[in-house]
């Protein structure tokens, strides 16, 4: 923001910070009219992030709302943005610019990489269809690689005599080190699902919710239990000893059982 205001590049710079503060709004009254509870939000040049305290339990419908909130504003912000410019309401290569930035802040926040909007629709999408874990895991993976390939294609203009791409560049690793961190923190974003899991087994049982099985041998680590649990469904968790059901035991019991042992250690 310095480098650009001291190169006189004030409007421009202003017009971005507004595009993003809209861009966030997008997210924060379509999270809010869901009932979240937001912790805080980070405003970067390409849009924002909010964390929220039910992560890792919250419908994937809303969190796909929520999603694609964002990226909205850019919608009508740029068809806004072309069609004042038309009318002469505006300056039209203001206009231009306008849309334009809108156009690829809206794109670029749909690319498939976390911590971006498009990361959180696959992110939403995997855990559909994977035990929660194995998508938290797989989605960040897919994250780090597409920043790693942002950064090598950032150097191919080198090879035909240009300039690296630094905008390119900044972003691949913007991406890679977001994406490490969240990989260190897997554990910690588990062990905050299944807190909130824990809390919610009794409501979804009470409520009729059909069960989904998972088959397990006696004897299996309770932490490598937890990880099959899936997001969007109930499970009873059937133990199995030599071909035969030990015992039927509801997710909620799985849950407290490890929790209390990781709390006790």
């Amino acid at each position: 923001m310095a480098v650009a205001a001291a190169a006189g590049l004030f409007v421009e710079l202003v017009t971005l910070f507004v595009i993003v503060v809209i861009h966030e709004l997008g997210h924060v009254a379509a999270a809010l009219h869901y009932g979240w509870r937001i912790r805080e939000i980070q405003l970067l040049p390409f849009g924002g992030v909010a964390e929220v305290e039910e992560a890792g339990t919250i419908p994937v419908r809303q969190e796909t709302v929520v999603a694609l909130a964002g990226p909205l504003q850019n919608a009508w912000l740029a068809l806004s943005g072309w069609a004042m410019g038309q009318a002469g309401w505006a300056d039209r290569a203001w206009s231009a610019d306008f849309a334009a930035a809108n156009v690829w802040i809206g794109l670029f926040n749909l690319l498939p990489f976390l911590p971006l909007d498009g990361g959180k629709l696959m992110q939403a999408w995997l855990s559909l269809r994977l035990p929660y874990h194995a998508a938290l895991r797989r989605s960040i993976l897919i994250s780090i690689a597409g920043g790693a390939m942002l950064a090598a294609a950032s150097a191919w203009p080198v090879f035909r005599g240009g300039p690296v791409q630094l905008n390119l560049l900044v972003i691949g690793i913007f991406l890679i080190a977001s994406g490490w961190y969240q990989w260190r923190n897997i554990p910690y974003l588990f062990f905050r699902f299944l807190v909130h899991r824990s809390r919610r087994s009794a409501e979804k049982m009470d409520a009729g919710t059909i069960a989904h099985p998972i088959v397990v041998s006696q004897g299996r680590p309770l932490s490598s239990v937890v990880r099959l649990l899936m997001k969007e469904r109930y499970h009873l968790i059937y133990v199995m000893n030599g071909g035969r059901i030990q015992q039927v035991v509801p997710e909620g019991a799985v849950i407290e059982g490890f929790l209390d042992h990781f709390r006790s250690r």
